[in-house]
């Protein structure tokens, strides 16, 4: 099963056991010093127990004046025992360890104090950064084969030069960001240069077998005069020239709207970048990585089996699933814990620097806290039920399991998976559902499930257990407005299980998440769609690159979204706004949001019988998926 994914390879000295790796995602789980801790070392260990042929260590900044801070750096000398550890915990536990040098130029602006190196003047509002000095230019060069030397007395197997994304070495390269009118630009040759003295100092500080790997963009998307896959190509045969092994093709840039294909959503397609590497693989005959959006070992492996790229990034997959690599070789792909392409953990939770120490992942509680959270059996088992069979209600089930608790869940529906179900109905999120109903026969191969049964008070009342947990989740919020009765009108969840199909002209009131998606399913059934949003903002309730793919999506289908539109009332020709202004309609669509499902007497009877109650997600306030499935876990995690 799967031969090609788990197939070895090698390449200069070293073998890889499988194809599958680890790619260099960034954590925050460095220090504010930007060392090593011992949650990236459990972090990066799991993944190597899981499995995985090769872990690259994300991001690490080859420059201390622009290393920010929570990123992890190998840019000086004291820096090389913490690498070490977490070489050997990688090794340890069956992997081999990568390491990929950066300088990230206009993304180390996350911290305040770090110094920001541009190739070319580039302003900002106010202010101009000046362009990288030839002095600094030598300085950075340096300090990458430094980097690379710390990176050998560490044990690192290879090392990854991050050739893409923005970053200075990508600016250098690229003609859509490269306006420097010295030797370093202008001509392809100029543009190459400084990638070029860069390859050339690592491989002179690393031994002859050791390989080599860059990580680039296959194109410039969106960007004016950026590099086509043409000059990849030539750029990656002169690579080689200079002692490249291997390339890893990615895709994005953090100045325009292709920084969705950094970590792309749920709406990029999987593979969506895969036959780009195949393109770049055959002209330049070299060692191919293929990276976007693979989240399954089928998908692997059947790209390997085409014959389309040697290796496969598979990133998310073991932040969701740290054993991804392990359940796939053992043929137990029904237990793995898929991505869903949800980016609430990964990226936005990445972003939010001030709410989040580091990322998490909707599907894995347990990332980056593989060595603080014990999951091991309980010395005092406890007869639970699980009220409610959504997500945070199956997650609380799975792990009072593991923890050797007796559970009953019971689930007022026909069919586990809450409002996971609801969202993989809109158009492209199939995934979502997938993982709802996977989670669900994970789910009722270890607990008892009681479906289609509404647990009351009277239940509990005569009911011989120990806790209570209290998912039951939302309900859409309706609102009564004046003229109901003369206009047609719906909720979001009646739409998007086509149990309702409006035809024409069709208003959808609430411009957030739900909102667009329904309008999305409206739109792609026909209709003339307009959202109205009361606030002064539409989605605002989405992560930053879904919220690029969501609006794209909306002008594709020439959906029209108005803003402060506070809806009024309806009469017969359409809805009234708060300014006078009518909205001409033949129906309305309410997705105005979702209020938590009454479970106080639920709370009482628990009260009333001493019984410890715990009210986890949704049925405490509606909330994003991935807190509800934190709260699941972390309730289960603790009784």
């Amino acid at each position: 099963m799967f031969e090609h994914l788990f197939a070895p390879i090698r390449i200069r000295d070293m073998e890889l056991k499988n194809r599958i790796i680890l790619p260099a995602m960034g954590t925050r789980m460095a220090d504010e010093h930007s060392a090593i801790t011992d949650k990236l070392i459990a972090y990066h260990a799991a993944r190597a127990k899981g499995g995985c042929a090769l872990n690259i260590v994300e991001v690490a900044a080859v420059h201390t004046p622009s290393a920010p801070a929570h990123f992890v750096s190998i840019s000086e000398d004291y820096l090389i025992e913490g690498h070490k550890k977490l070489t050997d915990a990688i090794h340890q536990n069956g992997g081999k360890a990568g390491i990929q040098l950066w300088q990230g130029s206009i993304a180390v602006s996350m911290d305040p104090k770090a110094q920001v190196l541009v190739a070319s003047d580039m302003n900002f509002g106010a202010y101009t950064i000046k362009a990288i000095t030839k002095e600094q230019i030598e300085e950075v060069i340096l300090c990458y084969g430094k980097a690379a030397a710390r990176a050998v007395t560490a044990g690192y197997d290879c090392i990854e030069f991050h050739l893409a994304h923005n970053y200075l070495p990508h600016s250098f390269l690229s003609g859509g960001l490269n306006h420097r009118t010295d030797e370093y630009g202008g001509s392809f040759e100029n543009r190459c240069r400084f990638p070029l003295e860069v390859i050339d100092e690592l491989r002179r500080n690393m031994p002859e077998g050791m390989p080599l790997f860059i990580r680039i963009d296959a194109q410039d998307d969106l960007l004016e005069n950026g590099l086509t896959i043409d000059e990849v190509i030539r750029f990656c045969n002169i690579a080689k020239e200079h002692g490249v092994d291997v390339l890893d093709i990615s895709r994005g840039n953090v100045i325009t709207a292709a920084s969705v294909y950094e970590v792309p959503p749920i709406d990029v397609p999987n593979a969506f970048n895969i036959e780009n590497a195949a393109k770049i693989r055959k002209g330049t005959g070299m060692l191919t990585i293929g990276v976007g959006r693979i989240n399954t070992a089928e998908l692997a492996e059947t790209i390997l089996a085409q014959d389309k790229v040697d290796m496969i990034v598979m990133g998310r997959a073991q932040l969701a699933d740290p054993e991804f690599a392990n359940k796939a070789q053992q043929g137990k792909t029904d237990e793995i814990v898929h991505c869903v392409g949800c980016n609430q953990g990964c990226y936005d939770g990445f972003c939010d620097v001030a709410n989040r120490p580091h990322i998490t992942c909707l599907r894995n509680p347990m990332l980056g806290h593989e060595a603080e959270y014990d999951l091991s059996k309980t010395a005092s088992p406890k007869k639970v039920w699980v009220i409610g069979g959504g997500m945070a209600g199956m997650e609380a089930a799975k792990v009072l399991h593991e923890r050797g608790h007796h559970v009953t869940l019971f689930e007022a529906a026909d069919q586990l998976g809450g409002e996971f179900l609801l969202a993989g109905e809109a158009p492209g999120k199939a995934e979502m559902k997938a993982a709802a109903m996977e989670m669900a026969a994970q789910v009722e191969k270890l607990v008892t499930v009681h479906k289609n049964t509404k647990v009351d008070a009277a239940m509990l009342e005569h009911a011989d257990i120990d806790a209570v947990i209290v998912a039951v989740g939302s309900s859409p919020i309706s609102i009564r407005l004046e003229g109901a009765d003369k206009l047609p009108h719906a909720s979001a969840p009646e739409i998007l299980r086509r149990e309702v199909c409006p035809q024409g002209k069709v208003a959808v009131i609430g411009g957030g998440l739900v909102g667009l998606e329904t309008a999305d399913t409206l739109a792609t059934n026909g209709c003339d769609v307009t959202v109205l949003e009361m606030k002064d903002s539409i989605g605002s309730d989405l992560g930053t690159l879904r919220k690029i793919s969501v609006m794209a999506k909306m002008q594709k289908l020439q959906v029209k979204l108005l803003p402060n539109s506070k809806v009024c009332k309806f009469t017969e020709e359409g809805i009234v706004l708060e300014n006078g202004s009518v909205i001409p309609c033949s129906c309305a669509v309410f997705a105005v949001g979702f209020a938590a499902n009454d479970s106080h007497l639920l709370v009482d009877m628990c009260e009333k019988k001493q019984i410890p109650c715990h009210i986890i997600g949704d049925a405490k306030s509606a909330r994003r998926a991935l807190d509800a499935v934190a709260e699941g876990f972390e309730v289960a995690r603790t009784l």
